[in-house]
């Protein structure tokens, strides 16, 4: 057995790049991915993004100042469909951070064919879910991969 870790993915530039096998249980009946399970892998690259920045879910929480996200808004245009056994790759970018909201937009691919894109708005809230601004610290590990210059 191997000690391997599961991979969170790499980062390509501003980039974050995240394979996704896809299985029997990802599909329908009629064997095509089932609609929702694109939230779930868009979900993985954007976890595994902060992941390899160097931003901690748990230690966020866990600040003298804690802190969370939540999705607010996600747009989502699918393409093609993905079927069982697809190897497919999830793109992450981070492009903005404005005040309470970062700005993020994502796409799955399988090799040259689009199958889904999205943008996403999520917030930095308090455990109570009020909206805050990140953390400081946590804007300096995203700003060198931001579309925008962003100020904490």
């Amino acid at each position: 057995m191997s000690d391997a870790a599961p991979t969170a993915g790499v980062f390509q530039g501003r980039e974050h790049l995240l394979p996704v096998r896809i299985y029997y249980e990802d599909t329908d009946f009629t064997g095509l991915v089932y609609h929702a399970n694109y939230l779930r892998y868009f979900e993985r690259g954007r976890s595994d993004y902060l992941r390899l920045a160097g931003v901690d879910h748990t230690a966020l929480l866990e600040r003298p100042d804690p802190c969370a996200f939540v999705v607010t808004r996600v747009g989502l245009d699918f393409r093609k469909a993905a079927r069982v056994d697809d190897a497919l790759i999830v793109r992450t970018t981070y492009d903005d951070i404005r005040g309470v909201r970062l700005i993020i937009r994502q796409r799955i691919e399988r090799g040259e064919d689009l199958i889904a894109e999205a943008e996403v708005t999520a917030a930095c809230i308090t455990p109570d879910g009020r909206p805050r601004r990140p953390p400081a610290d946590l804007v300096e590990k995203l700003r060198p991969r931001l579309a925008v210059s962003s100020a904490p």
